[in-house]
C-alpha cells in the first residue's frame, strides 16, 4: 500500500492524476493527509474524495508517514500574469512550508512531485528556481525537471507548466523530456499538418473533442452581445469567430468594441482609424509603454493621411472610444466587460485556462455563440466526466483555472512506474493483478517501484 499526502491540494487534480496512474497498474494506494486553505475548493475536494482537507499549511506541525508527497504550491508570485514578487512575496515563501514539514518529519517521502507555472523557472533571472532546487537537494533529493505542454498529453489546451520530480537519494529517470509544444492554436494546427508535434502514445485532441452536444441556455450569449457580434462580423457568419479574441488594446485576429458598436455605431472610417491608432501606438518611436502610449494629433497624422481627421477624432471621443488628455489621444479599453473575451477554434487547442477568465471562454457551436460550460472547462484540464464539479458555476470555473492538467500528472507517474528506476532494494509486497495490457516487464517494474517506495522509511538524518 503506497501512502501519499496532497498539499496545496486545490480540488485534487494532482491526486486524481496519481490515482489514475496507480490504478492502471493495480497499485494499492491511500491518501493519508491533504491540505487546502480555500474553503470552496475544500467543498469540491470533499465531494470527490469524501474527506475535507486541513486548512492553512502554516498551522500544520507535522505530516503522517508517507511514500509520496504531492504539492502544487501557489504560483501567483511566479506567474507572468501576477506581480512576480517571488520570495519577496508571502505567497512565494509557501514552498518553504514544504521544507519545514520535511525537516520536522521522522522520515522523508521517497518521491515528490511539485508543480508550478512556467514563470517560476525564470523569475529573478532563474535565482528563485535555483534556490528551490538547492533546498530540495539539501534535503537529500535528486531533482528532474520537465517543462511540459498539456496539449501534448491529450488535453486540448496550451498550458505549459514546470514539474519537479524528486527522489530521495537518487535522481529519477524519466523518458518524458521537456517540450514546450505549439506556442499557440495557429502553430498547433500547422504542426498537426506537418507532423511536428511532440510524440506521445496519446493522440492529440482539439476543442471540438470536448464540447457537449447540448448545453443549457444560460451558456448562450445574450441577445445584445450576439447583436453586437453580428455588427462586427457582417457579412460573415458566426463561424468566422473561431479563434478570435475580443480585446481593445491589441490588433491581429481581434474584434474591438468599436467593431461591435458597443458604445455606439462607428463608420468604416472611424473603425479603420481606431485600428490604426491601436497598431501604431505600440511602435518604439512613439515610446516604450507596454501597451502603447498616448498620441498627439501630429503623431497620428504621421500614419493617417485621410481628410477630416480632427472631426473623426472628436466623434470617437464623444462616443467613448477615445479619451483626450493634454492634447493627446488614448483608446478607452472596454474589453473586460465582454461576455466572451476569446472564441476558441474547435479545430485547434484552447488558450491557457486561468481562474480569472475561465468563465469567459467561448465557442461557436452549430452557428450559435456561447460560453464553454464548467464540464467543458474540466475536460480542457483532462478531468474525467465522473469528477464532481462545484455546484456553483462561479466557483467551478475559478477552481478549474487554478487546477492542473490531470493527464500530464498521470503520464509522469506512469513513466516512473514503467521505468522502475529506484535505488532501493525491491520488496515484493503488491500481489494485485495488473491490467491485461501490461507486459511482463512493466509488471516487474511496477512491483519493483512499489517495493522501493514502500520499503522501510528513510530517516531524516
Amino acid at each position: 500500500m503506497l501512502k501519499f499526502v496532497d498539499l496545496f491540494a486545490g480540488i485534487g487534480g494532482i491526486r486524481k492524476g496519481l490515482e489514475m496512474a496507480l490504478d492502471e497498474f493495480a497499485i494499492k494506494h491511500q491518501c493519508v493527509f491533504s491540505s487546502e486553505i480555500n474553503l470552496k475548493a475544500q467543498e469540491t475536494y470533499q465531494l470527490n474524495y469524501e474527506e475535507t482537507p486541513q486548512g492553512d499549511i502554516r498551522l500544520i506541525d507535522s505530516l503522517p508517514e508517507h511514500d509520496i508527497l504531492l504539492a502544487g504550491f501557489p504560483c501567483q508570485s511566479f506567474s507572468y500574469a501576477g506581480k512576480q514578487q517571488g520570495f519577496a512575496d508571502t505567497r512565494g515563501t509557501l514552498f518553504f512550508e514544504i521544507e519545514r514539514l520535511l525537516n520536522a518529519a521522522t522520515s522523508k517521502p521517497r518521491l515528490m512531485l511539485l508543480e508550478n507555472v512556467r514563470g517560476f523557472t525564470t523569475h529573478d533571472k532563474g535565482r528563485t528556481f535555483a534556490t528551490v532546487v538547492k533546498k530540495l537537494e539539501d534535503l537529500g533529493y535528486g531533482v528532474t525537471t520537465c517543462l511540459l505542454n498539456s496539449s501534448n498529453f491529450g488535453v486540448p489546451q496550451n498550458r505549459v507548466r514546470i514539474y519537479l520530480v524528486c527522489s530521495l537519494g537518487h535522481t529519477p529517470h524519466l523518458s518524458i523530456k521537456s517540450d514546450l509544444g505549439a506556442a499557440d492554436s495557429h502553430k498547433f494546427k500547422q504542426a498537426i499538418l506537418q507532423g511536428d508535434l511532440f510524440s506521445t502514445e496519446v493522440p492529440h485532441r482539439c476543442v471540438a473533442d470536448i464540447l457537449e452536444p447540448k448545453v443549457d441556455e444560460k451558456y448562450v450569449c445574450s441577445p445584445k452581445f450576439i447583436s453586437q457580434l453580428s455588427e462586427a462580423i457582417t457579412p460573415n457568419g458566426f463561424d468566422s469567430l473561431h479563434g478570435v479574441r475580443l480585446i481593445d488594446h491589441r490588433g491581429g485576429n481581434s474584434i474591438h468594441s468599436w467593431d461591435m458598436g458597443k458604445n455606439g455605431h462607428c463608420s468604416s472610417t472611424e473603425k479603420r482609424l481606431m485600428d490604426a491608432i491601436i497598431s501604431n501606438r505600440r511602435k518604439k518611436h512613439f515610446g516604450a509603454d507596454k501597451d502603447g502610449k498616448k498620441l498627439t494629433l501630429e503623431q497620428i497624422q504621421s500614419f493617417w493621411d485621410q481628410p477630416d481627421l480632427e472631426n473623426t477624432l472628436a466623434s470617437l471621443v464623444s462616443k467613448g472610444y477615445l479619451k483626450q488628455e493634454d492634447d493627446k489621444y488614448n483608446p478607452i479599453c472596454g474589453n473586460m466587460s465582454f461576455e466572451v473575451f476569446k472564441f476558441l477554434d474547435p479545430s485547434s487547442i484552447s488558450i491557457t485556462v486561468v481562474s480569472s477568465d475561465a468563465n469567459r471562454l467561448g465557442v461557436v457551436q452549430d452557428g450559435i455563440p456561447r460560453r464553454i460550460t464548467p464540464r467543458e472547462c474540466a475536460r480542457l484540464q483532462g478531468f474525467p466526466d465522473d469528477f464532481i464539479l462545484h455546484p456553483n458555476d462561479t466557483f467551478a470555473y475559478h477552481q478549474l483555472g487554478n487546477s492542473v492538467s490531470v493527464p500530464v500528472i498521470s503520464a509522469l507517474f506512469r513513466d516512473l512506474v514503467v521505468n522502475g528506476e529506484q535505488p532501493f532494494p525491491p520488496v515484493m509486497e503488491n500481489k494485485a493483478r495488473p491490467p491485461k495490457h501490461q507486459n511482463s516487464g512493466q509488471k516487474a517494474n511496477a512491483q519493483k517501484w512499489v517495493g522501493a517506495l514502500a520499503a522501510s522509511p528513510c530517516p531524516t538524518n
